[in-house]
């Protein structure tokens, strides 16, 4: 029997106690808010710089057109060198830095595209075993299921015993049917030699006169 699906539910944002949830949703969360930061930067040209640390006390960071870049303009509160060569220099790297965006938020679409189609791919398999369960090895079978397997086993027999007694009907030879005609003789033979032009008609006793074969 099918599982119902209790559907997309609202999770409640306080902090997971469960350790394995909370790093499974920390490389999901991280991955979402990176790929965010770049479509920012891609869209809109805008210079973002992110930090973050994991529960097991690791670094994480994105930034365009770096880290460093970004972060050293915050703290210092100092505007980019208006010098020529510099502002060419970060043109053209902001130039490469965007197009490697492109390129990163294509690969982050075409990875999140294949994954749903592996999920969905998963649940048909998933639903193919549940209808074919039959096939899977008896020993791993439940007890609803063999229940199930038994009742179909037991109807299978009276169907195929069923067949057998139609096809030994069919099959059974059929006895001889035998013509008894209208007139008083018995036994009458005609055998006719069309090589020879003879004709011999034997006749039988008649019933009621007694007479024998005549000549």
């Amino acid at each position: 029997m099918p599982r119902k699906s209790r559907g997309r539910q609202k999770i409640e944002m306080t902090r997971m106690s469960k350790e394995s949830n909370l790093l499974v949703t920390f490389s999901k969360r991280r991955s979402g808010l990176f790929k965010k930061a770049s479509e920012l930067c891609t869209l809109c040209g805008a210079d973002i710089a992110i930090i973050v640390f994991s529960p097991g006390k690791k670094v994480f960071s994105f930034g365009h057109p770096c880290v460093d870049s970004v972060v050293d303009r915050f703290l210092t509160r100092n505007p980019p060198s208006s010098s020529g060569t510099l502002q060419l220099v970060e043109a053209h790297r902001n130039a490469s830095v965007r197009e490697l965006n492109v390129h990163l938020t294509e690969l982050l679409n075409q990875l999140e595209g294949e994954k749903k189609r592996g999920e969905e791919l998963a649940k048909m398999r998933k639903a193919s075993q549940d209808r074919c369960w039959w096939e899977a090895p008896i020993e791993k079978l439940g007890l609803q299921e063999l229940e199930q397997l038994k009742v179909a086993m037991e109807e299978l027999n009276k169907n195929v015993a069923k067949q057998a007694e139609k096809v030994m009907i069919m099959e059974a030879p059929k006895p001889s049917s035998y013509f008894v005609g209208s007139s008083s003789r018995v036994g009458q033979i005609e055998a006719k030699e069309s090589g020879l032009g003879l004709t011999m008609t034997p006749h039988g006793y008649a019933l009621g006169y007694g007479h024998g074969f005549q000549g």
